[in-house]
């Protein structure tokens, strides 16, 4: 039997976890890891604009599918998509980052090549594309075997993105060895536990819930990254414990749950009952680590009481000055959805849908565009949130029974929302993916649009036209010339980029809008909409909010 070159090699154990794409951009030095795409059965090489769209693709995918392939040139390659990967690494999603490098003979000889600064130190960058990964290898016929078993478990095991170096010679000469065949994402432990830690975790847990008379639970979208989205959302059920979640959260668990009871981020959650409800809490089960950023705890404005929190991490469990070590996250809701006794009244707050506003001659605005997408998402489907000031309207929106999202508010790359839809969309095997992005956002990477049509993917996409960078506007001051856009007719765009049979509009009226949702309602196909807001939405927070952020002003003396 003819032993596979190492490039092959190591797509076809990726592709064995259940991914069934590559997303990248070509070059000369990885050339073997291109070929390999189009050799590894059931495996498809997608060709993005540029290699920031390819992560911010690979990323959205990895979110839907567990996991994900990246594929790169070296250094200039490399480099254009650290950013996305970085992003990967923040929201804790297993991206494998594998890289061509120039042959070592070359490097050997001491020869000076392009995509180098002159000289012949060819692995300059292997240090900064590591530092956005969790692992990192250089693989060559004698270790790929043995290196990818150890890539591929601690990406999974830290649920982060993986760096792996293949040389253009080496990915093209066989491996040593005999071949790995691996089991599919949902079949592996990723995490094991340390029983006598596990178990007294759990029986902490139990206790201090027990004696709680108002606990609230908050899940995060660690759980998603870990597949324990529906195990969290048993656990819920099962305790009948109100639960909220945080705007970096978004999408994790079915809000249309009874339990449910809304958003927290501090002066900025879905209302101020949801704030009051959680600091009156006396006791705040934390189900994945929540993120205290700034945007989470609506600047700061209120931090929940840590002696109050039980927070279960990936694998570890803190308990006021109790922390637990190798506990696995699935393990311990495995035992708590077990063990965990129901709560005869949940206590859950009531959330409701964001009322209809808006007459049929109406200039449209955020308060009438909202409320009307919200009616139109149905079970299976999926909204992607790009960062921008669409996000504090996206986070506070009930989604109906079965609805996801998908946001990147704690690394906040604008521009990630477009590339990060097609991802999702090819990662999704049923159900719509509907984008929401500002124009803003938009710019920086709408060449995406075409690789949509190229593949024939069909998101529901609003662009959200102000003319501005409006999310600056709001934490800054009104009439900077660097906040102004260039002029861009956006509806335009998906036919110059040859995309077929797209339902394409530009609505500036509610009238407008309802016409064109009836009409996405039936469209089989794609939907692009360019949607006109007035950018005077996007008014500066007072500057004593601003200060809260960004803590510029000297503080008064005494």
């Amino acid at each position: 039997m003819t032993q596979p070159t190492v490039a092959q090699y190591a797509l076809a154990r990726l592709a064995q976890l259940g991914i069934d794409r590559i997303f990248g951009v070509p070059g000369d030095y990885a050339f073997a890891i291109d070929d390999a795409a189009e050799q590894v059965p059931g495996l498809s090489w997608v060709a993005c604009a540029n290699e920031l769209n390819a992560s911010y693709a690979a990323d959205g995918y990895a979110r839907v599918r567990g996991a994900a392939m990246l594929s790169t040139t070296y250094g200039v390659g490399e480099l254009s998509a650290i950013n996305g990967v970085m992003g990967c690494k923040a929201h804790r999603v297993p991206v494998f980052h594998l890289v061509g490098m120039p042959s070592e003979r070359i490097q050997r000889l001491g020869l000076v090549t392009h995509h180098n600064l002159g000289d012949t130190v060819y692995d300059r960058f292997q240090a900064i594309s590591g530092a956005a990964c969790c692992v990192s290898a250089v693989l060559d016929p004698d270790n790929c075997i043995d290196e990818m078993e150890r890539v591929i478990r601690e990406a999974l095991r830290q649920s982060m993105p993986a760096y792996i170096v293949i040389s253009e010679v080496h990915g093209g000469m066989p491996v040593v060895g005999q071949p790995v065949k691996g089991k599919p994402l949902a079949e592996i432990k990723r995490q094991r536990s340390v029983d006598v830690e596990l178990d007294a975790a759990v029986e902490t847990i139990l206790s201090r819930l027990a004696a709680a008379r108002k606990p609230v639970a908050v899940v995060t979208a660690l759980v998603a990254r870990y597949g324990l989205r529906d195990q969290a959302m048993e656990f819920i059920r099962k305790s009948n414990l109100p639960v909220v979640i945080m705007p970096n959260d978004k999408g994790t668990i079915d809000e249309a749950m009874q339990q449910y009871s809304g958003l927290y981020a501090g002066g900025w959650s879905s209302s101020q009952e949801v704030c009051d409800f959680v600091r009156d809490a006396d006791l705040l089960l934390d189900i994945g680590g929540m993120v205290l950023t700034e945007l989470n705890t609506g600047l700061w404005t209120d931090m929940p009481n840590a002696d109050r929190v039980i927070s279960i991490q990936d694998n570890w469990v803190k308990a006021g000055s109790k922390v637990f070590l190798n506990a696995a996250i699935d393990d311990v809701l495995a035992v708590l959805v077990k063990k965990v006794p129901t709560r005869k009244e949940s206590g859950a707050l009531n959330v409701e849908k964001f009322p209809l506003a808006g007459a049929a001659s109406d200039k449209l605005s955020s308060t009438s565009f909202y409320p009307r997408l919200q009616r139109r998402l149905r079970k299976g489907d999926t909204v992607v949130v790009e960062t921008g000031t669409c996000m504090t309207h996206l986070n506070k929106m009930l989604l109906p029974e079965g609805v996801t999202a998908e946001g990147q508010g704690l690394w906040g790359s604008i521009g990630w929302g477009t590339p990060a839809c097609l991802g999702v969309a090819m990662g999704k095997q049923s159900g719509r993916t509907w984008l929401v992005t500002g124009d803003g956002s938009h710019q920086l990477t709408l060449n995406e649009i075409g690789v949509m049509g190229r593949y024939g993917i069909k998101p529901v996409i609003f662009v959200l036209n102000n003319g501005i960078y409006g999310v600056e506007d709001v934490i800054s001051e009104r009439g900077h010339a660097y906040d102004d856009l260039a002029p861009v007719n956006y509806h335009l765009l998906p036919q110059a980029f040859g995309c077929k049979g797209w339902l394409i509009a530009k609505v500036e009226t509610v009238a407008d809008l309802d016409a064109v949702l009836e009409k996405i309602e039936s469209h089989p196909g794609a939907c692009y909409v360019e949607v006109m807001i007035p950018n005077e939405e996007s008014q500066p927070l007072p500057g004593s909010v601003i200060d809260s952020g960004y803590k510029l002003r000297t503080p008064k003396a005494g």
